[in-house]
């Protein structure tokens, strides 16, 4: 008999969410091979079965919460311990006379709840019946139990009847409860928002070479690295040239400290339908074009399979977002963790600009940058927004410089 318990997963990470069973009760599973699938603050972890045997019992349902060194799934050798039976055998003479207790633990058991859930109720001696979960579909979970332990006692009748119900919501609203990921991005969102004295600077750039360029190089370019030529290598080489000359951009505060970062990890921020991630190219410095398309390549499939890991996501020192992917036109974005800048990338535009003495009609795309002005001054915040776009605005140099 082996037991499934939660392993470390990361200094800052205590507990997870059961996202995924990968295997069922009565299942074979073999040594190493994945059972559940934890959802984190930051990433989704697979976790192994240390032996080969069969699923007993899976102690904790999907959406349950469960912490580092709880044990969660029993692996034995032979087939899943049989299920309780619907009814009891008939009761003898001696056993008649507790009839109505063992009716309302039947009851009990009938009641849809997660066992962690199960476990608390009989510990503060709660009925389940009288529990009221929040899931839509009627499952009664840990905070439920909590929830209705902590609630005041009913009124009097009298008093209780003089308060109109609560009225129905006739369909009209859909509650659903924020995944452990979302919950965290919020939080930390509001963090950043409370904790940093955020300003956003904005620019625009001509993308007219920069098209003409990817445009004659891109079948090469994939003949060549067997990857595709994006906007995104130009921008993460922009970035790091500017972030050289302008080092309190590629910074963060630690205490009454000013740390300032000798190497360039830049996040690229992705888009999953459980929310934005930020892995990071790391050494960005050191990689050509197709080095960098070749990382973000990866890191955007990692991120759409959940299989990007804690190491992926920490030690970024800049961050860049492309809210342009999904036609946004010009937005502030928000500093990501301990970092003091962000870009903001958006949508390509066409409008009449001023060339020279004339009016022509070119390819244009606002950017953002949003810093934290307690380590970069206005000076600083402005010069390197104007240096990313007069490289970006010249991409031979950058492309052949590489």
């Amino acid at each position: 008999m082996a037991e499934i318990i939660v392993p470390e997963l990361a200094e800052s990470i205590t507990e997870g969410t059961v996202a995924r069973w990968l295997k069922q009760p009565g299942e074979t599973v073999e040594r190493g091979e994945f059972i559940v699938e934890l959802e984190t603050d930051k990433v989704n972890v697979e976790i192994i079965s240390e032996e080969a045997g069969t699923v007993q019992e899976l102690l904790f349902e999907e959406g349950d919460t469960v912490e580092v060194g709880q044990v969660i799934a029993i692996v034995g050798e032979g087939g899943a311990a049989p299920a309780p039976k619907a009814e009891a055998a008939a009761p003898t003479p001696e056993q008649a006379a507790p009839a109505a207790t063992t009716e309302e633990a039947s009851a009990d058991e009938r009641t849809l709840a997660s066992p962690a859930a199960r476990k608390l109720a009989r510990e503060k001696g709660i009925d389940l019946a009288a529990v009221n979960p929040v899931d839509p579909m009627g499952r009664i979970k840990v905070q439920d139990v909590e929830a209705h332990a902590a609630a005041p006692a009913p009124k009097a009748p009298a008093a209780a009847a003089s308060q109109a119900a609560p009225a129905a919501d006739d369909g009209r609203v859909t509650r659903e409860k924020m995944t452990r990921r979302r919950q965290t991005i919020a939080k930390r969102l509001l963090e950043v928002k409370q904790s940093t004295a955020m300003l956003t600077t904005f620019n625009e750039i001509d993308m007219t070479k920069m098209m003409e360029l990817r445009s004659r190089k891109k079948d090469e370019f994939f003949e060549k690295n067997d990857v595709r030529l994006g906007f995104m290598s130009f921008f993460t080489k922009a970035v790091v040239a500017a972030l050289k000359k302008y080092p309190y951009v590629n910074a963060e505060i630690d205490g009454d400290e000013i740390v300032l970062k000798n190497y360039y990890d830049i996040g690229i921020a992705v888009s999953t339908d459980g929310g934005l991630v930020v892995p990071n190219v790391v050494d960005a410095d050191r990689k050509n074009f197709a080095e960098i398309e070749d990382s973000i390549r990866e890191l955007a499939i990692k991120a759409r399979d959940n299989k990007l890991t804690i190491a992926d996501m920490t030690g970024g020192s800049f961050t860049i977002t492309n809210g342009g992917v999904f036609g946004s036109l010009l937005s502030t974005p928000i500093l990501n963790g301990t970092q003091v800048g962000i870009l903001g990338m958006h949508t390509i535009q066409r409008r009449p600009v001023a060339v020279g003495d004339n009016i022509e009609i070119r390819p244009m795309m606002y950017v953002a940058l949003s810093y934290d002005h307690r380590v970069i001054d206005g000076k600083d915040s402005v010069g390197f927004l104007k240096m990313v776009k007069e490289l970006l605005e010249n991409p031979e140099d950058l492309l052949l410089g590489s």
